[in-house]
């Protein structure tokens, strides 16, 4: 990314309410042209999601920059994000993080992303071909959990995997509809859920996918 492209990437990112400096400082480490390959590959800068392969997008970055600013995550965090997709939200969160574990129901993504988050030298993350409506319980507490796939409610079992204090990011709703992004705290008295912005994800499926 060339420095008058990086600068308009970040003045975007700024226009759209991504305020938090250490949010915009691991932004602006992580290339997302690295994650866009193919026909889109000029269009990596662009605050739009694009289609990767398997059927599955990668997130405009205002929105990435928007739910990871919403994780508030602290540099001791243990982090699980459902759903690797091409890698880019993994490696944005391996800056913020101690441990990010990601987990990826399509092993052709998982294969890729790896590969590419290894490129880079990012040694805190663990991407895994996995269930991901299972969450990662040999792993958990988690201190946050992100989700970048919708469910239509917030999943009991990722929430029982959160760590009290901590704090799930995800997008709800019916998919092929207008869904809500939420944040959710556990609390000692139970959740409370902060409701976001209207976002449009794929849905959260079950399984690893045939073929992977």
């Amino acid at each position: 990314m060339n420095p008058e492209t990086q600068m308009q990437f970040l003045y975007t990112l700024r226009s759209r309410g991504v305020t938090d400096l250490r949010v915009l400082e691991a932004m602006e480490k992580v290339d997302r042209g690295l994650f866009v390959q193919g026909l889109f590959a000029d269009r990596a800068y662009e605050d739009r999601p694009l289609s990767i392969p398997c059927g599955q997008t990668i997130s405009q970055p205002s929105i990435v920059g928007l739910m990871t600013q919403a994780l508030d995550v602290r540099p001791r965090d243990k982090v699980l994000e459902i759903g690797t997709g091409s890698g880019y939200q993994a490696a944005i969160l391996s800056h913020l993080a101690r441990r990010v574990y990601s987990v990826e129901r399509h092993r052709e993504l998982a294969i890729a992303a790896r590969k590419i988050i290894d490129g880079l030298g990012l040694v805190n993350v663990t991407v895994m071909t996995s269930d991901g409506s299972l969450g990662l319980p040999d792993q958990a507490p988690f201190d946050r959990i992100l989700l970048t796939a919708a469910p239509e409610d917030p999943p009991a079992n990722l929430l029982a995997q959160l760590s009290e204090g901590g704090i799930m990011v995800l997008p709800v709703g019916q998919s092929g509809a207008v869904q809500t992004l939420i944040k959710a705290q556990k609390t000692a008295d139970g959740i409370e859920y902060t409701e976001l912005c209207e976002v449009r994800f794929v849905p959260l499926v079950e399984g690893i996918a045939q073929g992977a």
